[in-house]
C-alpha cells in the first residue's frame, strides 16, 4: 500500500551559484558527497539528491518544521541499482509510525533543472 508521495524540482543554475562547501556539509551526508563530487557536474548530482530529500519530506508529510533533518534522510544506491532511502532521526520515526518498509526513487535532470519523485510504500 502507498502511504506517500512527494515530488520536488531544483532548478540548476541556481543551485549551482549556491553550492558551496558549507552548504554540502549541512545537507548531505558523506557517502552522498563522495558519489556527487566523483561526477563530471558534481551540482547536477547534488541537484538531484536535495530535489529527492524534498520529495521524500513532502512524501513523509513532514519536513524541517517537524524536526526531520536534511540529513535525517540519505538517499543511497541499492544492491540492485535502484535508488532508495535510509532513514535516520526523525524522518526514520515518522516513517515508522506510517509503516513505512520500502521507498522508491526517481531522479532525473535536464539542462535547466534535477527533478525527483518518491514513493512510501507500507
Amino acid at each position: 500500500m502507498i502511504v506517500g508521495v512527494g515530488i520536488d524540482i531544483v532548478d540548476l543554475g541556481e543551485f549551482r551559484t549556491r553550492l558551496s562547501e558549507a552548504l554540502v556539509r549541512g545537507l548531505f551526508l558523506p557517502d552522498e558527497a563522495a558519489y556527487a563530487s566523483s561526477r563530471a557536474r558534481p551540482w547536477e548530482s547534488y541537484a538531484a539528491r536535495f530535489a529527492a530529500k524534498e520529495a521524500a519530506m513532502k512524501a513523509l508529510g513532514a519536513g524541517l518544521s517537524q524536526g526531520v533533518a536534511w540529513t535525517d534522510i540519505e538517499v543511497v544506491r541499492e544492491a540492485t541499482g535502484e535508488l532508495g532511502l535510509r532513514l535516520a532521526g526523525r524522518a526514520l520515526d515518522v516513517a515508522r509510525a506510517k509503516g513505512v518498509t520500502r521507498s522508491w526513487v526517481s531522479v532525473a535532470h535536464s539542462a535547466a533543472t534535477a527533478t525527483a519523485v518518491v514513493v512510501l510504500e507500507a
